[in-house]
Protein backbone atom coordinates (compact mmCIF):
# COMPACT_ATOMS: atom_id res chain seq x y z
CA UNK A 1 0.00 0.00 0.00
CA UNK A 2 2.61 1.99 0.80
CA UNK A 3 4.45 2.26 -2.66
CA UNK A 4 1.37 2.54 -4.22
CA UNK A 5 0.65 5.89 -1.93
CA UNK A 6 4.61 6.89 -2.36
CA UNK A 7 4.19 6.42 -6.13
CA UNK A 8 0.47 8.69 -6.59
CA UNK A 9 2.41 11.64 -4.53
CA UNK A 10 5.08 11.48 -6.97
CA UNK A 11 3.39 11.73 -10.50
CA UNK A 12 1.06 13.87 -8.80
CA UNK A 13 3.61 16.58 -8.34
CA UNK A 14 5.64 16.36 -10.79
CA UNK A 15 2.06 16.41 -12.63
CA UNK A 16 1.42 19.50 -11.38
CA UNK A 17 4.62 21.10 -11.62
CA UNK A 18 4.28 19.96 -15.83
CA UNK A 19 1.09 22.00 -15.98
CA UNK A 20 1.90 25.21 -13.47
CA UNK A 21 0.02 28.41 -14.38
CA UNK A 22 -2.73 26.28 -16.03
CA UNK A 23 -5.74 28.03 -14.18
CA UNK A 24 -7.00 29.94 -11.03
CA UNK A 25 -6.83 28.09 -8.36
CA UNK A 26 -3.01 29.20 -6.84
CA UNK A 27 -1.55 28.41 -10.60
CA UNK A 28 -3.95 25.22 -12.09
CA UNK A 29 -7.42 25.13 -12.72
CA UNK A 30 -9.44 22.79 -11.37
CA UNK A 31 -9.98 20.37 -14.25
CA UNK A 32 -6.01 20.15 -14.79
CA UNK A 33 -6.51 19.00 -10.55
CA UNK A 34 -8.72 16.51 -11.28
CA UNK A 35 -7.02 14.73 -13.91
CA UNK A 36 -4.11 14.99 -12.12
CA UNK A 37 -4.86 12.82 -9.47
CA UNK A 38 -7.01 10.58 -12.03
CA UNK A 39 -3.76 10.28 -13.71
CA UNK A 40 -1.57 9.68 -10.66
CA UNK A 41 -3.94 6.76 -9.65
CA UNK A 42 -4.05 5.29 -12.69
CA UNK A 43 0.12 4.82 -12.97
CA UNK A 44 0.26 4.47 -9.29
CA UNK A 45 -1.71 1.27 -9.93
CA UNK A 46 0.18 -0.03 -13.15
CA UNK A 47 3.96 1.44 -11.47
CA UNK A 48 4.08 1.50 -7.92
CA UNK A 49 5.73 -2.15 -7.06
CA UNK A 50 8.66 -0.41 -10.01
CA UNK A 51 9.21 2.67 -8.60
CA UNK A 52 9.54 1.21 -4.77
CA UNK A 53 10.36 -2.50 -5.54
CA UNK A 54 10.77 -4.10 -2.61
CA UNK A 55 9.75 -1.31 -0.26
CA UNK A 56 12.91 0.19 -1.21
CA UNK A 57 12.39 3.78 -1.89
CA UNK A 58 16.03 5.31 -3.24
CA UNK A 59 14.42 6.83 -6.25
CA UNK A 60 11.75 9.13 -4.17
CA UNK A 61 15.41 10.45 -2.11
CA UNK A 62 15.58 14.21 -2.99
CA UNK A 63 19.35 13.83 -3.75
CA UNK A 64 19.25 11.39 -5.97
CA UNK A 65 16.41 13.24 -7.86
CA UNK A 66 18.43 15.99 -7.89
CA UNK A 67 21.40 13.56 -9.32
CA UNK A 68 19.40 12.67 -12.03
CA UNK A 69 18.60 15.85 -13.43
CA UNK A 70 21.87 16.78 -13.48
CA UNK A 71 22.63 13.45 -15.10
CA UNK A 72 20.69 13.95 -17.96
CA UNK A 73 21.34 17.83 -18.42
CA UNK A 74 25.31 17.33 -17.86
CA UNK A 75 27.71 13.98 -18.82
CA UNK A 76 24.28 12.46 -20.96
CA UNK A 77 23.90 15.33 -23.00
CA UNK A 78 27.34 15.49 -23.47
CA UNK A 79 27.47 12.18 -24.61
CA UNK A 80 24.09 12.33 -26.45
CA UNK A 81 25.77 15.21 -28.69
CA UNK A 82 29.49 13.74 -29.03
CA UNK A 83 27.44 10.36 -30.42
CA UNK A 84 25.32 12.56 -32.65
CA UNK A 85 28.63 14.60 -34.59
CA UNK A 86 30.40 10.85 -34.69
CA UNK A 87 27.16 9.19 -36.38
CA UNK A 88 26.99 12.19 -38.69
CA UNK A 89 30.79 11.85 -39.42
CA UNK A 90 30.32 8.41 -40.10
CA UNK A 91 27.16 8.44 -42.45
CA UNK A 92 28.89 11.11 -44.31
CA UNK A 93 31.71 9.35 -45.07
CA UNK A 94 30.82 6.13 -44.79
CA UNK A 95 33.30 4.65 -42.28
CA UNK A 96 31.03 2.24 -40.81
CA UNK A 97 32.16 -1.13 -39.57
CA UNK A 98 29.14 -2.45 -37.43
CA UNK A 99 29.33 -5.18 -34.69
CA UNK A 100 28.17 -5.98 -31.05
CA UNK A 101 30.48 -5.86 -28.07
CA UNK A 102 30.28 -7.44 -24.44
CA UNK A 103 30.23 -4.53 -21.99
CA UNK A 104 30.94 -5.14 -18.51
CA UNK A 105 28.12 -3.17 -16.42
CA UNK A 106 29.62 -3.58 -13.39
CA UNK A 107 25.98 -2.88 -12.50
CA UNK A 108 24.05 -4.85 -8.97
CA UNK A 109 20.42 -3.37 -9.55
CA UNK A 110 18.10 -4.13 -12.18
CA UNK A 111 16.77 -0.45 -12.27
CA UNK A 112 20.86 0.70 -12.47
CA UNK A 113 21.25 -1.72 -15.08
CA UNK A 114 18.18 -0.54 -16.95
CA UNK A 115 19.02 2.61 -16.84
CA UNK A 116 23.01 2.09 -18.05
CA UNK A 117 20.94 0.05 -21.02
CA UNK A 118 18.56 2.74 -22.23
CA UNK A 119 21.31 5.76 -22.03
CA UNK A 120 23.32 3.38 -24.44
CA UNK A 121 20.01 2.86 -26.61
CA UNK A 122 19.27 6.56 -26.57
CA UNK A 123 22.84 7.41 -28.04
CA UNK A 124 23.15 7.58 -31.59
CA UNK A 125 24.98 4.74 -32.91
CA UNK A 126 24.47 2.45 -30.11
CA UNK A 127 21.80 -0.09 -29.34
CA UNK A 128 21.42 -2.60 -26.10
CA UNK A 129 20.61 -5.92 -27.48
CA UNK A 130 20.37 -8.76 -24.80
CA UNK A 131 21.66 -8.80 -21.34
CA UNK A 132 23.64 -11.71 -19.54
CA UNK A 133 21.27 -12.02 -16.54
CA UNK A 134 23.74 -13.83 -14.66
CA UNK A 135 27.10 -11.52 -15.20
CA UNK A 136 24.99 -8.32 -15.86
CA UNK A 137 26.88 -7.68 -18.73
CA UNK A 138 25.26 -6.02 -21.58
CA UNK A 139 25.23 -7.00 -25.52
CA UNK A 140 25.51 -3.62 -27.21
CA UNK A 141 25.34 -3.05 -31.26
CA UNK A 142 27.75 -0.26 -32.20
CA UNK A 143 28.25 1.55 -35.51
CA UNK A 144 31.72 1.35 -35.72
CA UNK A 145 34.03 -1.11 -33.79
CA UNK A 146 37.76 -1.20 -34.43
CA UNK A 147 40.02 -3.95 -34.70
CA UNK A 148 42.21 -3.92 -31.41
CA UNK A 149 38.00 -3.41 -29.47
CA UNK A 150 36.51 -6.59 -31.79
CA UNK A 151 39.64 -8.55 -30.35
CA UNK A 152 39.00 -8.10 -26.36
CA UNK A 153 36.10 -10.62 -24.91
CA UNK A 154 34.61 -7.86 -23.19
CA UNK A 155 34.97 -3.95 -22.35
CA UNK A 156 34.94 -2.51 -18.86
CA UNK A 157 31.52 0.02 -18.96
CA UNK A 158 34.37 3.16 -18.69
CA UNK A 159 35.56 1.90 -22.22
CA UNK A 160 32.85 2.86 -24.05
CA UNK A 161 31.96 6.66 -23.20
CA UNK A 162 34.93 8.42 -24.15
CA UNK A 163 34.73 11.80 -21.93
CA UNK A 164 32.27 11.35 -19.66
CA UNK A 165 31.53 8.39 -16.82
CA UNK A 166 27.82 7.46 -17.29
CA UNK A 167 28.24 3.88 -14.88
CA UNK A 168 29.54 5.69 -12.31
CA UNK A 169 26.74 8.62 -12.48
CA UNK A 170 23.81 5.56 -12.98
CA UNK A 171 25.51 4.06 -9.49
CA UNK A 172 25.29 7.00 -7.48
CA UNK A 173 21.86 7.18 -8.77
CA UNK A 174 20.43 4.56 -8.72
CA UNK A 175 22.66 2.11 -6.33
Amino acid sequence: MLPFLVTIIAVFLFYLLLVVGSGNILVWSMEELVAGVILAIVVGTISGSVMCRNKNFRMINPVKLVLLGIYIIGPFFIELTKANFDVAYRVITGRIRPGIIRLKSGMKSDFALTMLAHSITLTPGTLSVDVDEKTNDLFIHVINIDEETQKKEALEAREIFSYMDLPAWIRRIAE
